[in-house]
């Protein structure tokens, strides 16, 4: 999967011209692709020196903020969306900032390397962690502090009493929705406060 195709299939789930808050924004180019090609706004929230340089460079708003502290400078219901991409496995408190992610905004995107897929199934039989494209790290030096896969994350939602309203998982540039949990090495899901 290239990083490309997730951006677009992310954007398509973005409608145009929304309010958006992207947690764990990296280099803000999601958020810039959203700002020029879905007409949106909003602020990306980041923590490392060099990409809140490289938002700012860009000229995506954004603000520095550990993710794990929470987001109470945000009123309730503030974004349309709020993304978490490839953010969710560098987070210590899932479930509170699942919960944030649903009372800032009215609906929230996630994106995630997804633990069940296939291919980390054969290397864990193996006997070994997996290191792949989506998992680039070995065990000893990933900045994941956490894996997970699309049916336990699907588990949380419900636990929470968020509201699903998509998931699928992406391989290849495709989606998947026939047994994505195990074919897909990204899952997406959207989800909305049941409020």
């Amino acid at each position: 999967m290239s990083d490309l195709y997730l951006m677009q299939v992310i954007a398509d789930m973005v409608p145009v011209g929304a309010r958006v808050l992207d947690l764990g924004c990296g280099d803000g180019a999601l958020l810039d692709h959203l700002i020029q090609h879905r007409q949106c706004t909003g602020y990306g929230v980041e923590i490392d020196d060099a990409n809140v340089l490289a938002c700012t460079q860009r000229g995506v708003s954004v603000i520095q903020l550990n993710l794990d502290e929470g987001l109470a400078m945000f009123a309730d219901a503030s974004f349309d969306v709020v993304l978490q991409i490839d953010t969710l496995q560098h987070l210590h408190n899932t479930e509170i900032m699942l919960r944030e992610t649903a009372r800032v905004g009215r609906l929230g995107i996630v994106a995630f390397p997804n633990f069940g897929h296939w291919s980390n199934r054969l290397a864990i039989l193996r006997g070994r962690m997996p290191v792949n494209q989506r998992l680039p790290y070995e065990w000893y030096n990933t900045p994941n502090i956490r894996v997970t896969t699309a049916t336990d994350f699907e588990v949380l939602v419900k636990h929470t009493g968020l509201k699903l309203q998509d998931q699928f998982g992406i391989e290849n540039n495709q989606k998947l929705t026939w047994f994505s949990n195990l074919r897909a090495g990204t899952a997406v899901f959207s989800f909305t406060n049941q409020k």
